[in-house]
C-alpha cells in the first residue's frame, strides 16, 4: 500500500487536491496521534467519530458518541483500515469509525483516512490460549483474537510475531478492531511493560 495518496473531492469539482500525508499518518497509530502536522496550505482538517448509521453511495452517515451527527465522503483515495489495510466496502452499518478529512462547505468531510472498528485498550492479561488471549478493561473482560499476523512488542521493542512472553497480570495496551458481532477484539498489536 503506498504511503502517500491524494485526495480529490468530487464536492468541489477535483478542484481541491491535497496530499493525504499531509493531514497526518495513514497507519492505525495514526488514528491516536495527539496532533497531526498539517501542511499549511490546508487550512484545517476535521476528525469524526462514532457508529456508522447508513451508507447511501460513497457517503457514511456516522452518529457520534457525544450525540452529534456527521456525514463522511469516501473517495476512491480514501486509505480504509479494518484490522488492517484494505478498502471501503469491508465498511457497514454498525461499524465503529474514526474518519480523518478536509471539511466541505456543505459539513460534509471528505475522508482521506478512516479507522473501522479500531480501538486502543489499557488491559491486564487474565488468560491466554492458543489462538486468543483473555483481557480486562476496567470492569469489562474482553476476549482478545490472536491473529497469524498479530505482533507483540516488550519494553518498547520493536514488533515481534513471539507472543510467547506474555504473562497472566501483566498490564498491556491492545491496539486492534472491534468485532461488533461478538464483541470481541482482533488483536493487532499487544504492547507490554510500555
Amino acid at each position: 500500500m503506498r504511503r502517500r495518496r491524494f485526495l480529490t473531492t468530487a464536492a468541489l469539482g477535483g478542484a481541491t487536491i491535497v496530499g493525504a500525508s499531509a493531514l497526518g499518518g495513514l497507519d492505525a497509530d495514526a488514528a491516536f496521534a495527539a496532533e497531526p502536522s498539517l501542511d499549511p496550505a490546508i487550512a484545517k482538517s476535521s476528525f469524526v467519530e462514532g457508529r456508522i448509521t447508513g451508507i447511501t453511495g460513497s457517503v457514511l452517515e456516522v452518529a457520534g458518541s457525544s450525540g452529534g451527527h456527521a456525514r463522511v465522503q469516501m473517495t476512491n483515495v480514501t486509505s480504509v483500515w479494518k484490522v488492517r489495510p484494505t478498502t471501503a466496502e469491508v465498511i457497514e452499518v454498525g461499524d465503529g469509525l474514526y474518519a480523518r478529512g478536509v471539511p466541505m462547505p456543505d459539513g460534509t468531510v471528505a475522508a482521506d483516512a478512516v479507522w473501522v472498528n479500531i480501538v486502543n485498550l489499557d488491559t491486564t492479561i487474565r488468560g491466554i490460549a492458543k489462538n486468543r488471549v483473555h483481557l480486562a478493561h476496567g470492569q469489562h473482560e474482553v476476549v482478545g483474537n490472536i491473529l497469524t499476523d498479530t505482533g507483540a512488542s516488550y519494553a518498547g521493542r520493536g514488533l515481534t510475531s513471539d507472543l510467547s512472553r506474555l504473562r497472566i497480570g501483566q498490564s498491556a495496551q491492545v491496539l486492534g478492531a472491534w468485532r461488533p458481532s461478538d464483541d470481541s477484539v482482533d488483536v493487532v498489536r499487544i504492547s507490554v511493560g510500555h
